[in-house]
Formats: C-alpha cells, sequence, structure tokens
C-alpha cells in the first residue's frame, strides 16, 4: 500500500482453503532476523489537504471499480490507477454534465479540475521517485488521427499535468498501429505487447493511452526451495495444484470474523502487497463487496507486526476488459451516449464521445517478488453513420393496401400474386371510388375515370369529352372535388 494506502492494482481469485491462509504461529524456539521491515522511505515533504483528498478519491474509484467487475468465480486483475490516469486526461476536454459525471464517478467529489490536474501531477512524480528499489514508471500518451482538430488548450493541459504528447498518424496506414504499439511496448518493458489492432478501424479519431509497469523484489524474499506443489481450492469447490511459496516471519498482520490479511512489502517499504484471504464459509465476492475507502484505512491502520507462516501461490494473470460498463454504473454514463456526450474542449467536431475504455493487465508473483503492466487507452469516436433505409421492392408476390387518404378511411387490399399489368383493373376502381358507380375520386390530383355505365363503354367519355360537371371538379388539384364529396357524404 503506497503512499498512504493508495491502491495502484487490485487482483481478486475465487479461492479457499488452509493452504492460501496466512498462519499465526508462536514464537520460535531460536532467534530469528528481525521481523519488522526497515523503515519505509519518506515523502520528500508532508501530503497537502488537496493530495490526501486526492487518494482517497483514488481509492474510493479503486473499490467502485472492483465491486462493478467482479463477477463471482473468476480472476480479476486491474489497475485502477491506469484506469483514473487515463480518464483523467480525458476529462481535460469534457464540459458540462459529461465532465461532473466523470468527476463524480472517479470519486474526486468537489474538487475543482485545478486541483484535480494538479493531484495526478502530484502521483506521477512521487510514485516514480519514492523508493530507489522499486521500478515504477507511468506513462501517457495522445494519437490522433491525421487532420482531426485539437484544441491547443486540451493539447497544453495534458503536457503540463500528465507529460502527455499529443502525436497525429494517419490511421488508414499499418504503421499507425504498428507505431501506437511500440510505444506500449516499451512504457511497459515489453509486458503488453499491443493494445491497438493492426488495422485501426476507421471510426476512431483518437487513443489517450496511460500505461504503468511495476517491478518490485520483495522486503523478505520467498526460498524457491520451501515452494511445492500444493492444492488450490476455488470457489466452486473443485480442487487443483498451483505452486505454493512459504515464508515463516514477521508481518503486518490482521484477523477479523471473515478474513485474515497479511501485508508483504517491497523494496524498501513504500510498496506493499496486502494479501486477504476469506474464512471458511466466507465468500470472496462478499468480502469484496464490504470494501471501500474507509475500510481500506481501517485495515490499513489495524495490523499488528506477526509472525505467519504465510502460504502464497506463485502465478502470472493475463486480464483485458473494456470498462464502460462498469463506469456507467458509477455514474459516468453521457461521455457513452453519442447523443449526449459533451467532448467540446477536446475538439471543434461535433458529435464526439467515447466508444470504449479498453485495459489489459498483467502481473507475476514470484519468490523474488512482483511484475505487473497496465494499459488503459478511452477512445475517442465520431457518432456512427446513420442505417441505411430499409430495402422496399415488390419483386415478387406482395399485399399491397391502397386508400384514398381519408384520416379515418378503410384501406382495402389486394394481393398481388402476378406481374402488375400498367392499368388499374375495375375491381379495385370500384373500391377507390366507394359505393357510387357514378362517382369518381381523385389521389393527389389524378383522375380516376369513372365505371361505365354500360360494358364495353371504357374511356368513352374521356374521348368525347363528355365529362359531368362532378367528374371536372374531382380532378382539379386543389381538392374541392374531394370536399364535395365529403359534404355529399354528410348528408347522407
Amino acid at each position: 500500500m503506497p503512499v498512504a494506502g493508495a491502491v495502484l492494482l487490485l487482483a481478486a481469485a475465487g479461492c479457499g482453503g488452509p493452504s492460501t491462509v496466512p498462519i499465526p504461529r508462536p514464537p520460535p524456539l531460536l532467534d530469528l532476523p528481525p521481523a519488522g521491515p526497515p523503515p519505509a522511505p519518506e515523502l520528500p515533504r508532508a501530503l497537502s489537504a488537496t493530495e490526501v483528498e486526492i487518494i482517497d478519491a483514488g481509492n474510493r474509484f479503486a473499490f467502485d471499480l472492483l465491486r462493478e467487475a467482479s463477477r463471482p468465480g473468476d480472476n480479476l486483475f486491474l489497475s485502477p490507477l491506469s484506469a483514473s490516469m487515463a480518464l483523467g486526461m480525458t476529462m481535460n476536454g469534457a464540459g458540462g454534465e459529461t465532465w461532473n459525471q466523470m468527476r463524480d464517478a472517479l470519486g474526486f467529489g468537489g474538487l475543482t479540475e485545478e486541483e484535480i490536474n494538479a493531484g495526478y501531477a502530484f502521483l506521477l512524480q512521487v510514485l516514480t521517485e519514492l523508493d530507489p528499489a522499486v521500478e515504477t514508471a507511468i506513462g501517457n500518451s495522445v494519437w490522433t488521427q491525421l487532420g482531426f482538430p485539437v484544441h491547443a488548450e486540451f493539447v497544453q493541459m495534458l503536457s503540463e499535468f500528465f507529460g502527455a504528447e499529443v502525436t497525429e498518424l494517419d490511421f488508414t496506414s499499418p504503421s499507425a498501429s504498428i507505431r501506437i504499439n511500440e510505444w506500449v511496448r516499451s512504457a511497459t518493458d515489453g509486458q503488453i505487447e499491443e493494445i491497438v489492432p493492426a488495422s485501426i478501424p476507421p471510426g476512431v479519431l483518437m487513443y489517450l493511452i496511460n500505461a504503468i509497469y511495476f517491478k518490485a523484489p520483495w522486503t523478505h524474499e520467498f526460498d524457491p526451495d520451501d515452494t511445492r506443489t500444493e492444492p488450490f481450492y476455488p470457489e466452486d469447490r473443485s480442487t487443483r495444484t498451483v505452486p505454493l511459496m512459504t515464508i515463516l516471519r514477521g508481518f503486518p498482520y490482521l484477523e477479523t470474523s471473515r478474513y485474515q490479511a497479511a501485508d508483504l512489502p517491497y523494496g524498501g517499504g513504500a510498496f506493499s502487497m496486502t494479501v486477504l484471504v476469506p474464512r471458511d464459509g466466507v465468500r470472496l465476492d462478499d468480502v469484496a463487496a464490504s470494501l471501500d475507502a474507509a475500510a481500506w484505512r481501517d485495515i490499513a491502520g489495524s495490523f499488528e507486526e506477526t509472525e505467519v507462516e504465510l502460504f502464497l501461490p506463485r502465478f502470472r494473470m493475463e486480464y483485458e476488459r473494456d470498462l464502460k460498463n462498469d463506469l456507467a454504473p458509477l455514474g459516468m454514463v453521457d461521455a457513452f451516449d453519442y447523443r449526449k456526450a459533451d467532448l467540446t474542449r477536446l475538439s471543434p467536431v461535433d458529435g464526439l464521445w467515447i466508444s470504449s475504455v479498453l485495459q489489459k493487465a498483467l502481473v507475476e508473483v514470484t519468490e523474488e517478488g512482483t511484475e505487473a503492466a497496465a494499459v488503459t487507452v478511452p477512445t475517442v469516436a465520431p457518432p456512427p453513420e446513420p442505417p441505411p433505409p430499409p430495402p422496399n421492392r415488390a419483386g415478387r408476390p406482395s399485399l399491397p393496401p391502397l386508400h384514398p387518404g381519408a384520416p379515418h378511411g378503410r384501406a382495402p387490399l389486394r394481393r398481388q400474386a402476378r406481374a402488375p399489368t400498367g392499368r388499374l383493373d375495375a375491381a379495385i376502381l370500384r373500391a377507390l371510388r366507394g359505393s357510387s358507380p357514378a362517382r369518381s375520386e381523385a389521389i393527389g390530383g389524378v383522375r380516376l375515370p369513372s365505371e361505365p355505365a354500360h360494358p364495353g363503354q371504357e374511356g368513352k367519355d374521356e374521348h368525347e369529352g363528355n365529362r359531368s360537371e362532378a367528374q371536372k371538379e374531382v380532378v382539379a388539384p386543389s381538392g374541392q372535388g374531394i370536399d364535395r364529396q365529403r359534404n355529399e357524404r354528410r348528408a347522407h
């Protein structure tokens, strides 16, 4: 737990059984080396009230994210710090309600943007310089599509507080993803090889990337000769075997009715891994759900130096997750909706939104220590293209309803099972005219001929010009004929 208990990385694995529990031991008969770790490196100065609040905010976000991302029985490894810093960069381009939601989701409460940015800058400096025995590297970068305009103030803020440079690339070229992934490999010492696909999707306009690399030796290393294969008990009650490291010595230790916890220091003691194991009958997910920033402070303040026999699996875990669905329940909603997102402080382009927040993380725990890396990348995209209109071709038997356009008229139906002939037959004409064979109707100003009084007289009136006054009114585009027919119907 570095810097007053700040959480950099979180891992959870469904497990149980005595083989993984730190067990208190009675004092040995023989003298052992001093149990306590060496004094932890001191901070270069006392923390300000705002810096303490920044650390507390990070812990609030860490356990909120853990709660949303946890799934029963699944392994999990996340870096809340990497996610927070990547989103913190993005937040400098957000405005209005989008900015408010991002600030609240990240746990910053009532802090101002200046205080938040200064807090990130503080963490960047102190975490990388705190312990010379521990290698901690934090890098930030921003990559944009060629020609995509970015506000100068946004670029300046990222450079000043996050040490990030904005690089413009042609995302349609294969060399773009190669260059971005090369930066990722370098920032994580080769532990994470890529974060963007070889072919960048056409809708991507910007990647904002945070990368964290951590490598630390144990203050008290495990002896490889003491590592042995032992049962491991997942919560599904199956059994598997794992290489189990063991050590007997004093560690900061805490036990409650629900769990046992031991704090394993790295290097000079500024960083540590807290191992928390549920009691028999207690689910890991229930313990994780009970953790928050306040509970974490209580745990950190309740450790007592106790000699324990600690059993810890040697393992390597890789994890990948889009955090978008975990952030939305924390209140960060508008940023993921292209209709509501406000990223107007990032670019003058309208309709920008965050399409994903991908994180890749890796951790390896051995007898010598721990190596871990995490990369988080929010992706900025334009609004999606509207879907094409649905095709509607009557190139096969169909059922087209025909109606005269009356507000409450009944739509006569016609089943068309043969190719059209280019003319309207008598049945359809009768339906369009209504009950009176002596009346015609007009649809959109187009005259429909009246039904002849006697067979063989189709079209006779039209050829001879013997149209009735009613027929002349019907063809008028002004609709006067239709109005007159309506009046006649009312009279009936």
